[in-house]
């Protein structure tokens, strides 16, 4: 018995019915290889990759690919928006105060315990977005190393 295929980003392209070109791919393999990037980080990603692409040609991309559910969008208040390739779960982030350093939190516990609202006010519910603030290690060691 053989392992199921895994689909190449390619095939992952068309099957959400988008047009594969080296620049989605590369943008799509981007995301996935970092962790939380910003659109610059991006760009740059997709430039080592395949050459030039301007900025306006990544923000379409990253707008089809977070539209088709390949790529995930967080905008933590007072920051610019990442994108990260973890999608397909109700995972959370924390984010540090200091740096903008973003890390992944899975929900505390159960199956999706978020989407239990104490009142759902009539709404059917897919998706809750959690943001825990504080500071990183790096931070929270200068901060107390600045205090002393």
């Amino acid at each position: 018995m053989t392992a199921p295929k895994t689909p190449t980003t390619a095939e992952e392209l068309r099957g959400v019915g988008l047009r594969v070109t080296a620049a989605r791919v590369a943008l799509l393999e981007t995301v996935r290889d970092g962790d939380h990037l910003g659109v610059e980080a991006i760009a740059s990603g997709v430039r080592d990759r395949v050459g030039h692409v301007s900025l306006q040609a990544v923000y379409e991309a990253l707008h089809a690919l977070t539209a088709a559910g390949l790529v995930r969008r967080i905008e933590p208040a007072g920051s610019p928006a990442r994108f990260e390739g973890r999608i397909g779960d109700n995972h959370h982030h924390i984010v540090c105060r200091s740096c903008g350093a973003v890390a992944d939190v899975d929900c505390a516990v159960g199956h999706a315990p978020c989407l239990a609202a104490s009142d759902d006010h009539g709404f059917t519910i897919d998706e809750a977005e959690v943001i825990y603030w504080g500071l990183c290690p790096d931070c929270s060691t200068t901060r107390s190393s600045l205090a002393v």
